[in-house]
């Protein structure tokens, strides 16, 4: 590796030879600091530069830089990976925060999304109209780490994935071409960035269907300890006959000072039940307080968010800058001593923060299929995210140890596979093949092996280019919507 000096004179000689239009930040200027930190400040990593980009030519220009100096590449949307995988050391980071443009064809149902967009920005531009991606649950999340991962969010069981409304995209590849990426174009590698991350290329635009979008109903209730066994039982029974509208998540946390229990319970655990639909639809909002009808009496709070506040009630609750760990797993039964053991777990949090979350999934997370997108596991019937958070550093060893204990105390249950967004750095040894399993991941070294050879995009779950040629006729033709 050259002297710090020369590097950084060589760099800017490069990127001002290509005409980059963004902003190169070598480690001596003053916003490079702040422009490498994450949100999870258990995140501590120094790339060589960041490459600021303001268009497509820009990230063309900065990856020809990281293959000609054979540096490792890694791409900024929002920075809002539990993994930290937007910053490598050493790295070439591309910062695609200054491409957030949204335009929405609302006719079409369609909108086109920069890949520097974040939710917000999608949100905002979309509800304009009516309209809304399915999408996360935090709004300062990156469009591209999310879409590329999967992206569960509140709307998933009646919409589907985020992945699975991505019918387009501009792609810059590992040898700097770009390539426009439909369902008659590149059907190969659209198949593989519904699910497959970041390992084909830099999205530089994402072209989404969008479905009305209107107020939505939260229904919400807290439990006390002695009451949560029966409340996760009744959330259990009614799963299989779930409506797709409806939303449905039980949270074990430390009671708060907000929440109604007696005063003497208030660092014991608590279950948070919350059911979301959408407002219009009597049906769904009458399962929904039946479903709470069903469990220990307590007192049920129900409001009506528009679709812009609710995919933004999370975002207080999850400051940039505090530490962060992460661990979550499938569960293929949520029987009496797995919910047992997840409601003592909770009950041994080192911090006052953090939950252990049971989601219901299927829906139209199943429905979707593998035959449209390389995103695995979407039969799993339950989620649990194990969710660590804490400020003082000195928690670090006890909350990931903490963490780790919860999934692995519900083991015999497990459904295989994991979601790739929710794995956090110390996991990152996971294999991407036991994650996506055989016959997709497969499929998507194929695809691999055609758009990145060597593997220049090499993210936590790297997907292994194929030894064998053959990319594009192995991999399964998408479907028309």
């Amino acid at each position: 590796m050259p002297a710090r000096r020369d590097f950084d004179s060589s760099a800017e000689r490069y990127f001002t030879g290509a005409g980059f239009s963004g902003v190169v930040l070598l480690a001596e200027d003053p916003r490079f600091e702040r422009a490498r930190r994450v949100w999870n400040g258990m995140i501590d990593r120094t790339p060589a530069l960041i490459a600021c980009c303001r268009d497509t030519l820009d990230v063309k220009t900065a990856i020809g830089f990281a293959r000609e100096t054979g540096r490792a590449l890694s791409v900024r949307c929002g920075g809002h990976n539990v993994a930290g995988t937007a910053v490598a050391d050493g790295a070439v980071m591309i910062d695609l925060s200054l491409m957030r443009a949204v335009v929405v064809d609302p006719g079409a149902r369609i909108a086109q999304a920069s890949g520097g967009c974040l939710l917000r920005d999608l949100d905002l531009a979309t509800t304009a109209h009516g309209l809304a991606c399915p999408s996360g649950v935090f709004s300062l999340t990156g469009l591209g780490g999310l879409a590329l991962g999967g992206g569960y969010g509140w709307r998933c069981r009646k919409l589907g994935l985020t992945c699975d409304h991505i019918i387009g995209a501009e792609v810059v590849l590992a040898d700097g071409s770009v390539v426009e990426v439909s369902e008659s174009q590149h059907p190969g590698l659209l198949w593989a960035l519904r699910g497959g991350g970041g390992n084909f290329g830099v999205v530089t635009r994402f072209t989404l269907r969008l479905h009305p979008a209107g107020p939505m109903l939260v229904r919400s209730a807290v439990h006390p300890a002695d009451r949560a066994v029966e409340a996760m039982r009744a959330c259990r029974a009614s799963a299989p006959g779930l409506s797709e509208d409806l939303h449905l998540l039980a949270g074990l946390r430390r009671a708060g000072p907000a929440d109604p229990v007696p005063p003497g319970q208030r660092d014991r655990p608590v279950l948070g039940v919350m059911v979301i639909c959408s407002a219009a639809n009597a049906a769904s909002a009458s399962e929904g307080r039946a479903l709470f009808e069903a469990m220990p009496a307590c007192a049920v709070a129900a409001r009506t968010l528009s679709y812009l506040d609710l995919q933004s009630m999370g975002d207080r609750g999850s400051p940039a800058g505090r530490r962060y760990y992460t661990k979550s797993g499938y569960l293929a039964d949520l029987c009496d001593e797995a919910i047992e053991r997840l409601i003592a777990s909770a009950g041994r949090n080192p911090s006052p923060t953090g939950s252990v979350d049971v989601e219901c999934l299927r829906g139209a997370v199943l429905r979707s299929g593998t035959g449209e997108s390389a995103f695995p596991q979407r039969e799993a019937p339950f989620m649990v995210t194990v969710s660590g958070s804490w400020d003082d550093p000195g928690l670090d060893q006890d909350g990931i140890a903490w963490a780790r204990e919860v999934i692995d105390s519900v083991r015999a249950w497990e459904h295989p596979g994991a979601y790739s967004n929710y794995i956090s750095q110390q996991e990152s040894r996971l294999e991407a093949s036991a994650m996506y399993g055989s016959a997709i991941y497969s499929q998507l070294a194929q695809v691999k092996r055609a758009y990145d050879p060597d593997n220049m995009f090499r993210s936590a779950r790297n997907i292994i280019p194929a030894a064998t040629p053959g990319a594009d006729q192995a991999v399964p033709r998408v479907k028309g919507y």
